[in-house]
């Protein structure tokens, strides 16, 4: 539960401060972290101490004491010297590690508690009860945050993201898969969506030396209550998506502003095909050449206007009328008017959704 480098450093802090080594091992004598030059030589009488009923016992001018989890030995402390001052200091360095073990145990018991809740494995009354023993605001207003670290990892993304919320116990951060991490945040009072996404920037710029892109983040509703935070995190998965689809632009997103790529997103592929056929008899929006599209969605940005859109496009307004009654012969909708334009628009996402989807099955 707490690993050898947290042990470690632990016994490091300690034997600077009192000038006396210490060492830590399992039951079976194996040596998790020492401070003494050679803490083989003391694996028997370690392994002996362990087996036997005394929580505290003196060997080889050495003070050895059992750290207990629950009633259960878990570790042997053995701190070098005899005498009363390095009885105290024992005493004090095992106490400290025990804290230590149940202060790590407690953040584990929560972060399976939140996993388990996120995933939607646990019962109402398993919520409420888990909850108040492990000391969690059942009442508080929460929102879920993805943070999608890319390709490059290094090992040190949830401590990045962790060090942006400090050491709040209000704040959750945790990973169900290897690919996301979690962020469950509660949220003040008076707290709006736009601290919420000033937030998910700031996690944007933790990993700046990512490169651009390479990290989005995603964030779902708020939340008054506990049992309603798999919800939130279900809307921030979607939105993660949904913004890969439509939003490729932008590295943070939300839930509440997806529009109309949230509706497509949730349409079955069988449906999404019959849709593109019916409307598409002749030729597919994906067969459309570069020059084209490009045409298409500068005519869209600026609101079907033919003038300002040949401008931008630096052609004359008869070569875009052009390109436009050439989509319409080969397509038969004209995107001056706005039904059809509305029509190509949403075929043209419905298109990207199906691509998306396809590449996910691969």
């Amino acid at each position: 539960m707490i690993s050898n480098q947290i042990l470690q450093k632990t016994i490091d802090g300690l034997a600077q401060i009192t000038k006396v080594g210490f060492a830590v091992y399992d039951l079976d004598g194996d040596v998790l972290a020492s401070t003494i030059p050679e803490p083989a030589e003391y694996v028997k009488p370690v392994v002996d101490f362990a087996a036997s009923p005394a929580e505290s016992q003196v060997v080889f001018g050495c003070q050895l004491y059992k750290i207990f989890d629950d009633l259960q030995p878990e570790f042997v402390l053995l701190s070098k010297g005899e005498g009363e001052e390095s009885t105290v200091i024992g005493k004090v360095a095992a106490f400290q590690i025990r804290e230590l073990l149940v202060a790590y145990k407690e953040r584990f018991d929560r972060d399976n508690f939140i996993k388990n809740l996120l995933l939607d494995n646990l019962l109402l009354v398993d919520i409420y009860n888990r909850a108040k023993k492990l000391h969690v605001d059942i009442d508080a207003k929460r929102v879920v945050m993805i943070v999608e670290t890319g390709t490059g990892k290094d090992g040190d993304e949830i401590d990045r993201v962790r060090s942006i919320f400090g050491g709040k116990s209000k704040n959750f951060v945790t990973a169900v898969d290897e690919q996301n991490i979690i962020v469950v945040k509660e949220v003040g009072e008076n707290d709006t969506y736009e601290d919420i996404e000033k937030t998910a920037k700031v996690i944007v710029d933790a990993f700046s030396d990512r490169g651009e892109g390479q990290v989005r983040v995603s964030y779902g509703t708020i939340v008054s209550e506990i049992k309603e935070v798999s919800r939130s995190y279900k809307e921030a998965a979607m939105a993660l998506d949904v913004g890969k689809i439509f939003f490729q632009e932008k590295n943070v997103i939300a839930y509440s502003v997806l529009g109309i790529g949230r509706l497509i997103y949730q349409l079955p592929i069988p449906l999404c095909k019959m849709f593109i056929q019916e409307i598409f008899e002749k030729k597919s929006p994906e067969e459309f050449d570069e020059e084209t599209l490009v045409t298409i969605n500068k005519f869209f940005e600026n609101s079907l206007n033919v003038s300002e859109t040949s401008r931008q496009l630096y052609i004359h307004r008869n070569t875009l009328v052009y390109r436009l009654d050439k989509i319409q012969k080969s397509t038969g909708l004209d995107l001056r008017t706005f039904e059809d334009a509305i029509t190509f628009k949403i075929a043209l996402m419905v298109v990207e959704y199906m691509k998306y989807m396809e590449d996910q099955n691969f």
